[in-house]
């Protein structure tokens, strides 16, 4: 269970960041196209926020646009590790302060390194918003800046 104020958290981290955001009230979808159509945007337009385990209690989130999966061997090749795990729910949560489906690096409760697809750069993108129904837009480009995230192809 959260603690309720992810929304908030998230609001004043981009504040803070200078990183202009929009939340957008969104239904659940049943599927990535279902939920682009929702937004009005194109499927690669959503980008999903995994939260990957390097180590035991070291993390880093990765942005992966909607229609394209995470390529391991690149991610790993990027940060110099030979092994990257998803966790668990329940770790992901503890690591961020947010449940999946809601995960965003903006407010997470630690601030964890951010790897970014290249191919979200120069778009406006929907993430996660720190609470379940609402989608945050903002630009890619200027989140990028705001993380001092590495941008590359990490996704296949």
């Amino acid at each position: 269970m959260t603690d309720g104020n992810g929304r908030d958290r998230v609001e004043v981290d981009a504040a803070t960041r200078g990183l202009p955001i929009e939340f957008v009230s969104r239904p659940a979808a049943r599927s990535l196209e279902e939920a682009a159509a929702l937004l009005g945007i194109a499927p690669s337009g959503i980008v999903k926020t995994l939260v990957v385990r390097r180590r035991e209690g070291e993390y880093l989130f990765a942005l992966i646009p909607g229609d394209k999966q995470i390529s391991w061997p690149k991610l790993r090749a990027l940060v110099g590790a030979n092994k990257l795990s998803l966790p668990s729910p329940e770790l992901a949560l503890e690591a961020t302060g947010y449940e999946r489906g809601t995960i965003t690096p903006l407010g997470s409760t630690t601030a964890w390194p951010v790897y970014a697809d290249s191919a979200i750069m120069g778009q406006r993108i929907a993430m996660g918003a720190g609470a379940h129904g609402f989608s945050a837009f903002v630009d890619a480009d200027q989140f990028v800046v705001a993380f001092d995230a590495t941008v590359a192809d990490i996704s296949s």
